[in-house]
Order: structure tokens, then sequence, then C-alpha cells
């Protein structure tokens, strides 16, 4: 039956609530919890399901890739949009941020039917250009051999958009690639 350890709590810990037409469920997720030195693992990390009545949505929130990502699928899927971190990933940090290819497969776990990629970009966390994830899961979710093209959403940083409007992606950080350095450890 295994042990009483803390993954086996959270994948068992799933809160639902009630709305208008529809439900929020908090999801489990792969990260560790807390800002501080002394508040680590103090609180849950979660994902987020979103039912309208009319929508669908997923927030994957911080997370490293993970068996969850099916199960929430199995369970909640498909998702009309499916918000993916994909971005501050490194080598030493593989159990709580994805690289854009995990990120790729996790859209492809929850059954997502359009990516939005998130946590990227914004915050300067991790050594990798600022725009690297952006790129990376761009020419991924366009170019997979043998495979339909994900439909991605990249809307600029701070652009307002509808479900509606979020049908097409327009590589706007390109140009702006050539213009930033690449920065080292």
């Amino acid at each position: 039956m295994g042990g009483r350890t803390r993954e086996n709590i959270l994948l068992q810990l799933v809160a639902r609530k009630k709305i208008q037409d529809g439900f929020i469920a908090f999801t489990p997720t792969r990260h560790f919890s807390g800002r501080g030195l002394s508040d680590a693992d103090k609180t849950l990390w979660g994902a987020w399901v979103i039912e309208t009545g009319r929508e669908r949505l997923y927030f994957s929130g911080d997370s490293g890739y993970f068996a969850g990502f099916a199960n929430v699928g199995e369970k909640y899927g498909p998702f009309d949009l499916a918000f993916i971190e994909t971005g501050a990933y490194d080598s030493d940090w593989p159990d709580v941020h994805m690289t854009p290819e995990q990120s790729l497969q996790a859209y492809r776990d929850v059954r997502g039917l359009r990516m939005m990629p998130i946590h990227n970009g914004t915050f300067d966390l991790a050594f990798h250009p600022w725009y690297e994830p952006l790129e990376r899961i761009f020419q991924l979710a366009t170019s997979q051999p043998g495979s339909q093209p994900v439909p991605l959403c990249t809307p600029v940083f701070g652009e307002a958009h509808t479900l509606e409007s979020l049908i097409h992606t327009k590589p706007w950080w390109q140009p702006l690639m050539k213009k930033n350095c690449r920065r080292t450890r």
C-alpha cells in the first residue's frame, strides 16, 4: 500500500468547490512551498482546474514534471486552455521546474486543446536567457514530427484576451532575441 509519504498524501488531497455553473479544483503538482527560511512546506502547493460551464481551464503553477499530470487529464480533461509552466528551468532543479520538452509532455498529459506557456520571461531566476523558454516551446509546438502542431498561445505580457481571441500565436520575442546576449553561470 505504500507509506504516508508527502507525495502520497498530496496525491490524495484534491479539494473541489462548486461555483455557479462549474467548479474550481485544487490538484497536485510537484514543487515545494514556502518563500522564507522558516516556512518550508508549511502550506500546500498545487495546480488549479477551473470549469465555468462553458470552458475548462488548467493552471499548472510551478511544477516539475510528474505522473500526476496524466491523472489530472484523465479525471478532468480535456482542457480548452492549459496554462503550463515553461521556464526558469535548470538541470539542478528537475523536481520543481520543467524544461520546454517536459512542458509539452505535461500539456499532452492533461489533454490540453491549446497551450499557454507561463512562468517565463518576467523574473530572472534561471541561467538561460529570458526568451529561451518561449522560443524552445514555440519550436517544439510547431515542428513535432508525426503529430499535429500544438496550438500555442503566447500573448505579449500585459495583453488582455478572451479564450476566443487566443487563437494565433505570434513569436513577438524573436526580434528581441538579437538584442540580448546569453548569460552564463
